[in-house]
Order: structure tokens, then sequence, then C-alpha cells
């Protein structure tokens, strides 16, 4: 945000209607660090949430802090969500928190049984204030004057998920959960991750970290507590022990984002699942999978915002724009040009 404000405890916040400053927008920002997950948004009153820090050391960190302060105009973080302690999503937090103020951290705290964790340096990095947050939780957001509610919904954590779905009248979901195909156990803690549901006006957007195959389809079945979106985050950069299509027959995006490094992710079969899933209308992948298999398992280069490997490239990010009366948004990729708008779902 441009002004410092207080901040509350969680679920406590008063519903305060704010005017902004801005041209009453919602963004969105996948900020490259190379094949980690830094995903960046900013409410119509200048409100930032960042969704994971990338990689240890200097380059995810100043990445961040430029899309943050030279394109998106912020001067903090308000709220950083840490959806789960592996590095690639985690390991930015401390070096950012000396380039940008932190407002509260939203993570899994320590917890039984945690597989992986990040130590002192990520516990103790400067931050105005630390939740654990659960399934069900909602950030408290301030919210625009005009009405249009902004909401940051937790749906699942640390294997456990909402008891009630986020929208109204959530339909069984029988017929897709019987061809349900399990794979094997992921022990790691990719299926701890905090999944969150984004929703600005009717605008909707799936952001699950790496939330694993197994874990994914409690999302969905027997009933659908995500409700249908219209942007879906690819989880786990297009690794295929996620991305199960249960989830996305679903929630039936019309737009996929992927988060993927030139040679992670981008895998045939999330590939190919995303090209049968009927509801999508576009893919866009952060990184060109320079594998061998890249020879078909890549979109069109103009849905592309980074084509070379991660020891010579730019960094270019995809942005994301939602209108200000949320009935549409916008897609670019300012390094290459490309730009097409998108219907909200209604």
């Amino acid at each position: 945000m441009r002004l410092t404000t207080a901040l509350v405890p969680l679920l406590l916040l008063p519903a305060i209607s704010y005017a902004g400053t801005g041209d009453g927008r919602f963004d969105i920002y996948w900020i490259d660090v190379e094949g980690g997950a830094a995903t960046l948004m900013v409410t119509p009153t200048d409100e930032s949430i960042l969704i994971d820090t990338g990689n240890p050391g200097l380059r995810d960190p100043n990445r961040i802090a430029h899309v943050a302060t030279k394109v998106a105009g912020l001067q903090r973080i308000d709220h950083l969500i840490t959806t789960h302690y592996h590095r690639d999503h985690y390991g930015g937090a401390s070096m950012l928190s000396t380039l940008l103020p932190i407002g509260t951290v939203y993570d899994n705290g320590v917890f039984d049984g945690m597989p992986d964790n990040p130590g002192k340096d990520y516990f103790e990095f400067k931050a105005k204030k630390r939740v654990v947050i659960n399934p069900g939780d909602s950030l408290p957001i301030r919210q625009v004057a005009d009405g249009r509610p902004i909401k940051v919904t937790c749906v699942a954590t640390r294997k456990t998920f909402a008891t009630e779905a986020i929208v109204r009248d959530a339909e069984t979901n029988e017929d897709a959960c019987a061809s349900h195909r399990p794979k094997d156990r992921d022990g790691s803690d990719n299926a701890n991750s905090v999944a969150c549901v984004i929703q600005f006006g009717e605008f909707r957007f799936y952001d699950a970290g790496d939330l694993t195959w197994n874990q994914e389809m409690r999302l969905v079945c027997p009933k659908n507590l995500v409700g249908e979106v219209d942007v879906y985050q690819v989880t786990h950069h297009g690794l295929d022990t996620s991305n199960n299509p249960i989830v996305l027959e679903t929630i039936k995006p019309r737009v996929a984002i992927m988060n993927n490094g030139h040679t992670k992710g981008c895998l045939p079969e999330v590939f190919a699942n995303l090209q049968a899933t009927k509801s999508l209308q576009a893919i866009y992948q952060v990184h060109k999978n320079l594998r061998p298999d890249g020879s078909v398992n890549n979109v069109a280069d103009e849905f592309i915002a980074n084509h070379k490997a991660a020891d010579d490239c730019d960094g270019n990010y995809i942005k994301l724009s939602v209108a200000a009366d949320s009935k549409s948004y916008t897609v670019t990729i300012p390094a290459n040009g490309h730009e097409m708008t998108y219907q909200t779902k209604k």
C-alpha cells in the first residue's frame, strides 16, 4: 500500500470502505523467480498481497521489489502468504524484508509432523505480525467504497480443509469424483500447502501453491468447496504430482497461468490435461519449456513471458488487471506487447 495503517488480528477487521488512489482495478503480477513462486496482488485500495517469495539469494527478492515498487508503485507488502516450506516458495522472504517493509505474514507456523523446517532465518525475519492461517480464515482486506467485495480466503492448509464451501449452494460432485485416480502419497511439505481463493467483485482466482494430487481432490470431492473460478494458477509449476484433472473439470477456469521454469514444470501430462480442459480459453507460461519435449509442450510464443534459460533470463513478468467493475480482465506480457481481454464469469 502507499499509506501506512495499523494492522489488526485476522478476522477481526471491521468492514471499512476506502476510496483508494488508483484506477479502481485489481492487479495480479506473476513475477519470474525461475521456477519458484511469487504472485503479487494489488487491490483498488492500494493494499498488497504477496503469495510466496521465490528462492534464496538476491535475484528473486530484487525482482519482487522491482515489480512492487517500480511497476506497481508500492512502498510495502501488507500481507505475505507463505504457502509451504520449500525454498522456492519461502526462500526470498528474509532478504525481501530488508528491501521492503512487510506487514503480516501468514503461514503454517510450526506444527506436529512438519516435514521441512525453514529455520531461524525465515521465522525471525522482520515483519509487523505473524499469523498461523487455518482453513476458512479470510485476510482482513480493506473494502472499496462501492461495495464490490475483496476477499482472500484460505480453503486448505496442513492437509485440512474448509468445513464449509466458500460459495453458496455448493454442489455435490459425485460423477467427477467417481473417476478419481489416486497417485502415490507425497510425504513432503507440498501436501501441506496453503490454498487460497481470491475474489474481487465477480472475479475469482485460485492459487494452491504446490498442493498435491490426492489433497487437491479433497477440495472438490465429494463437494465442490471452491466453486468455479476465472483464473487458475497452475499448481506446483505444472508438475504432474499436482493438477488433478478433476479439479480443473470442477472449478472450470477460463485462463490458466503457469509459473514454471525453463526446465521445471510444464510436464506432458499436465500440459495435456490443461489443453483438454474445455472451459479454458488461454494458457500462459512464465517460461518457455526448453526441454526436448518443448517441441509439443508449449503454448504459442506470444503467451510466454520468458524464452531464455535462467542464467540469461530477462525476468519478465505477466500481469493481469481486473476492470474496476470486475466484469472483465486483461492479461498482458509487457515484454512482448501481448494483451488480451477475457470476460469474467457471471
